[in-house]
């Protein structure tokens, strides 16, 4: 009987260290069922918050999307001394013939102020809302821009070409994202080999930051959620008054 109670026991705390591995770990769960994959990495719960979709990813609840209803406030005249968005743009370092995505670009926002900056290059302004990149295309045409492309990505994908980009900025966009690991997957697919992804975030750690929780994100968070899609963190870059500016990297494969 001891003997049977201990069998039981062993195999009921391996199947709970195989739970928690494939909960904690996105691209385990995604390598040994890619079908069903979205069973495992996301778990819904019916009690959660009133900003967010009820879906959890890595412990941490997806806000809802910013509609293009309230375009106006990505546009707003105090966001440029709120969120500094010239030290963002001076921050990414890039280079003329960088080609940049800019995922859940608005209103082009930031795409419109990295175009300057790489005349050889381009930004693909990536959203998931027609209607935004109605906006952003309108806006495009008054500004005289010629080398910013707006994109229609998916949930799941910015929809952009394999090895392709240098450099692909997130600001204030990721935390919505329906689908994160995948369309974190894919843009690492995307990105050239060395190339960065930037996200900018308000810091979740600071409960006084007027944000609601939802739409800040702590350090320890990204790191992981970068981390589950083979990401390496480089550095967190703590000039701006509210947000992380994080900055990740994709492996160089060993033949190049």
């Amino acid at each position: 009987m001891a003997t049977k109670l201990r069998a039981i026991i062993l195999r009921s705390i391996v199947l709970l260290l195989v739970v928690r591995t494939l909960v904690l770990n996105p691209a385990f769960a995604f390598a040994m069922n890619p079908i069903a994959n979205t069973n495992v990495i996301y778990q819904e719960r019916v009690k959660h918050s009133t900003d967010g979709i009820g879906k959890f990813y890595m412990d941490r609840e997806i806000a809802k999307v910013m509609g293009h209803q309230v375009a106006g406030w990505l546009e707003r005249p105090t966001r440029g001394f709120e969120e500094r968005p010239r030290l963002v743009v001076e921050a990414l370092n890039l280079q003329p013939t960088d080609i940049v995505a800019d995922i859940g670009a608005g209103t082009g926002y930031f795409s419109f102020r990295i175009a300057p900056l790489v005349p050889q290059g381009k930004v693909l302004a990536v959203d998931i809302q027609p209607d935004m990149l109605d906006i952003l295309d309108s806006l495009k045409q008054e500004k005289n821009i010629t080398n910013v492309e707006s994109i229609l990505g998916s949930v799941t994908s910015p929809n952009l070409s394999p090895d392709t980009i240098d450099l692909a900025l997130m600001v204030d966009a990721y935390h919505e994202f329906e689908y994160p690991f995948e369309m974190m997957s894919e843009i690492v697919k995307e990105l050239k080999g060395g190339g960065r992804v930037i996200l900018v975030e308000y810091r979740g750690e600071n409960p006084f930051i007027p944000i609601k929780a939802l739409h800040k994100m702590t350090q320890r968070q990204v790191k992981k959620e970068m981390s589950a899609v083979g990401l390496v963190w480089q550095e967190t870059q703590e000039f701006l008054p509210q947000q992380h500016f994080m900055v990740f990297e994709k492996k160089l494969m060993a033949n190049g």
